[in-house]
């Protein structure tokens, strides 16, 4: 641990996110796996290819991390909420 400029601690954590991608065909997977030293959550993403668009690898990488990160995003949102209202700190407000 640090100090800021005005003396409080600084803590700092890392959390691990993993990035596995399968393909097979017209289908792309990706799994991610975030841990967070307390949690390990996962996730997955998918994207397909339709048949008769040219096989661009890339595209289907981006899909399915891009639809991984997302899901991801609400699974951290999902239980921030629950450990608010877990230590009754009554319930987080829903974004617009």
């Amino acid at each position: 641990m640090s100090a800021t400029a005005d003396g409080e601690q600084l803590a700092v954590k890392e959390w691990k996110l993993r990035l596995y991608l399968y393909e097979t065909g017209p289908k792309t997977t990706a799994w991610l796996v975030l841990d967070t030293g307390d949690n390990i959550l996962e996730t997955r993403g998918h994207a397909h290819r339709n048949p008769q668009d040219a096989p661009v690898p890339e595209i289907g990488d981006e899909l399915a991390v891009g639809r991984a990160l997302a899901a991801m995003g609400r699974l951290l949102i999902h239980d921030a909420a629950m450990d608010i209202e877990g230590v009754g700190a009554g319930h987080l407000p829903r974004e617009e």
